[in-house]
């Protein structure tokens, strides 16, 4: 029976599509760093990097995890110009433990014992079960292995050729303290380098072969969460952790390429939360899963990139989350599919 006390008219249509697309959805547009804005505003670039690193992010709490992990749970490098099964497993296990800690954590904290409720989750659907798509028919069993099975092994495998490169002198060292200023400098630069990086092999992965053998496994996740992050075919693994290649070339110490490998490691499952963010008393104290990210798992062909460089902007694949936006890109994939048929 209809309530006759409610005289309030029905949302429009577009409003209730909006709703039932997303459980929560953040201010839009969405914006990318200033870093290549014009004209170019050294404040406005500050004040970006400020908010990416303090009081408390994501960024500084990696490079706290990495400076634990070099100083306390990592093997001394004379022990690396060997390899040897004893400091690679030391390795292994403490990333594996890191994995637990950080994925683990989150997802205990948010989808286990739901201290957030649906507060700030964008996608408040169930993650899968008895779904034959995923290994083992459960999608948090499914990324838990790909992510621990694989992720773990290609992360411990990089470090370790990298451990060895430094010992042995193959890659450059970056000295302390007498390079002090150098080492801070590539901490604040090294997400940079990860969001082209990304773009570059996400771009590539995305071409058809490569997406039906080996980036499907990852896209299984539309409705994403911690445990997806890292849960990745083993050659996308190769791949994407090969960001760390780069310090063959760019000088680094082991406590740079802890940090590396761990900030892109732990983040995938960060930015992969589901949520935006940890909220105490209202108020938004963490931010973490991005909206921007989120999108491409549902809508595939958009948002490949990160915010610190704007490359989507640049390849016209950008969604700010806005509907002018998004009709935008709807209208693109109808012309592509039409294309696509003759």
């Amino acid at each position: 029976m209809t309530d006759p006390t409610n005289t309030a008219e029905p949302a429009p249509a577009s409003v209730r599509k909006k709703k039932q697309q997303w459980n929560y959805r953040p201010d839009v547009p969405i914006r990318v760093s200033p870093l290549f804005s014009r004209p170019f505003s050294p404040g406005a670039v500050v004040k970006w990097f400020a908010r990416g690193w303090f009081p408390v992010s994501e960024n500084l709490i990696v490079l706290t995890l990495a400076m634990i992990s070099w100083f306390f749970f990592s093997p001394a490098l004379v022990r690396c110009q060997v390899f040897q099964f004893d400091w690679i497993a030391e390795i292994f296990v403490r990333n594996l433990v890191l994995m637990f800690i950080v994925a683990g954590g989150l997802h205990l904290y948010f989808y286990v014992y739901k201290k957030q409720g649906e507060d700030r989750r964008y996608d408040a659907r169930p993650f899968a079960k008895n779904n034959r798509v995923f290994t083992f028919n459960n999608q948090v069993l499914d990324n838990m292995f790909w992510s621990c099975a694989s992720g773990v092994t290609v992360w411990t495998a990089y470090e370790a050729l990298m451990m060895w490169a430094l010992a042995n002198g193959y890659a450059p060292t970056l000295l302390w303290p007498q390079q002090a200023g150098w080492l801070v400098l590539l901490i604040f630069l090294i997400p940079i380098w990860e969001t082209l990086y990304f773009y570059l092999i996400h771009r590539l992965i995305h071409w058809p072969p490569l997406y039906r053998h080996v980036h499907y496994l990852h896209h299984r996740n539309i409705n994403i969460g911690p445990w997806s992050g890292l849960s990745m075919h083993p050659v996308e693994h190769i791949i994407y952790l090969g960001s760390v290649l780069i310090h063959f070339v760019i000088p680094a110490n082991p406590l740079l390429i802890i940090y590396h490998l761990q900030h892109y490691t732990l983040t995938a499952a960060t930015t992969h939360t589901g949520y935006e963010g940890v909220v105490v008393d209202g108020k938004k104290r963490l931010a973490l899963g991005t909206f921007h990210h989120q999108m491409h798992h549902r809508f595939f062909e958009c948002n490949y990139g990160g915010l610190e460089i704007p490359c989507d902007k640049w390849a016209g694949s950008f969604n700010d989350g806005t509907a002018e936006s998004h009709q935008q890109f709807v209208e693109k994939r109808k012309l592509k599919a039409q294309s696509a048929h003759g």
